[in-house]
């Protein structure tokens, strides 16, 4: 057996192994999806929201967060990383005219938004401590359906459900099948105790739990990542509440979307390499976190390298074959050469696709969005066929750039 097929059906069995996994966590736990525990108590709660120039969105967001319903939300505090655009006076304006807004400035810009939360993090002495981006929207109720799991003293946070706010463009489409789809991934993963991130357009953690930690690593591109992976070493756990929802603005051009992508794989790099001699230790964090997030990365690359190599084969092969009729004047194809029979790869290859199709459906059902604008056939086949293989393309950039050492915003 060549090499390559050996390498083909490690990659398969690897694919199927979580397509398998994921199948049965939601099979066994398919009715507790939606389940939101009622709080024990009414827990005091203030939101951080770190800002630079986000002067177009800045607003809306903060009125998202004091309309969300929460009755016992303390404060708002909005910190501006020194933004050249208005955002600082916009933030000053909102703090005259609502009580909970709390206007606050870095001394000098930090880079990143885990040095502007952490900032915020000082003015915070409730219970619970939310944070939610500057571009981002919570939806009314959201919160309330967070806090509830805090009625369990070992949760340490508990993120929510992530859609995509804007659908104008095709790129804008696309991502938003892919946040659904991570979403309700996201949710299963949380029944075997293994969410590995709280991603920024809502997150809420327990301050005890906040400041043992010491807040975010402000070196790491990707701070949720880190802070979630940081909780569970310390035998804390993540939930999630999948009917709580914030809508995110997503990149809306190839060059911005790449950028964040870059932004995110090199953030994941850092983590995996921080908690590295935590493999097989630390619980979930050690026994399956670390190997997911390694795997996904193996079966993106090894899927890429497979596919090249059986196109640039086919390529040549034909290449030389066409040379060699052409120089001895024979039969480019003939009938006997030619066969019905299924390629066993092949045949495994689409097995795997039609699985992660119906995954991607299932996800799409459960993530309950009335706004199903861009949901169509050629977004979910672009979706499908080309948008998760170029991935494993930005994935080999973000290696390269982490190698060489970038770790700018």
């Amino acid at each position: 057996m060549e090499p390559i097929t050996v390498i083909y059906l490690i990659y398969i069995f690897i694919g199927f192994y979580f397509l398998f996994l994921f199948t049965l966590i939601y099979i066994q736990n398919r009715k507790d999806l939606y389940y939101c525990p009622k709080p024990k108590k009414n827990y005091s709660l203030s939101i951080v929201i770190p800002c630079y120039n986000e002067g177009a969105t800045i607003e809306r967001t903060i009125k998202s967060v004091l309309e969300a319903g929460y009755d016992n939300l303390k404060k708002v505090i909005v910190v501006d990383d020194c933004s050249k655009d208005n955002s600082y006076e916009i933030i000053k304006s909102l703090e005259k005219k609502y009580s909970k807004v709390m206007a606050v400035q870095t001394p000098k810009n930090t880079g990143n938004a885990a040095g502007s939360k952490n900032y915020g993090a000082k003015f915070v002495d409730t219970e619970l401590i939310g944070f939610s981006d500057g571009d981002s929207f919570i939806e009314k109720g959201a919160i309330n359906k967070l806090v509830g799991f805090f009625n369990d003293e070992k949760v340490g946070s508990v993120t929510c459900s992530v859609l995509v706010e804007n659908k104008k463009k095709f790129i804008e489409r696309v991502q938003a099948v892919e946040y659904k789809v991570i979403k309700f991934s996201r949710k299963l993963l949380e029944f075997v105790d293994s969410i590995y991130v709280t991603p920024g357009p809502l997150g809420i953690f327990r301050k005890s739990a906040f400041d043992e930690i010491k807040g975010f690593d402000e070196s790491n591109l990707t701070e949720d990542i880190e802070i979630t992976w940081h909780l569970q070493s310390k035998g804390y756990k993540v939930k999630m509440a999948l009917p709580a929802r914030a809508f995110t603005v997503a990149p809306s051009t190839l060059k911005d979307w790449i950028k964040q992508r870059n932004r995110w794989n090199i953030g994941g790099l850092q983590t995996s390499v921080k908690y590295g001699k935590d493999w097989f230790r630390k619980g979930m964090l050690g026994k399956f976190i670390l190997p997911f997030f390694v795997l996904s990365w193996v079966v993106g690359l090894f899927g890429l390298a497979v596919l090249l190599y059986r196109i640039l084969r086919i390529l040549f092969l034909k290449l030389v074959s066409t040379t060699y009729s052409i120089q001895t004047q024979t039969s480019l194809v003939r009938f006997e050469d030619i066969t019905l029979m299924p390629n066993v790869l092949v045949f495994f290859g689409l097995i795997m696709f039609f699985l992660s199709l119906w995954f991607t459906l299932l996800s799409l059902f459960y993530m309950k969005d009335e706004n199903r604008k861009g949901e169509n056939f050629p977004v979910l086949s672009f979706y499908m066929i080309f948008y998760v293989m170029v991935y494993p393309i930005i994935l080999i950039s973000s290696f390269y750039k982490f190698l060489r050492g970038h770790r700018k915003w």
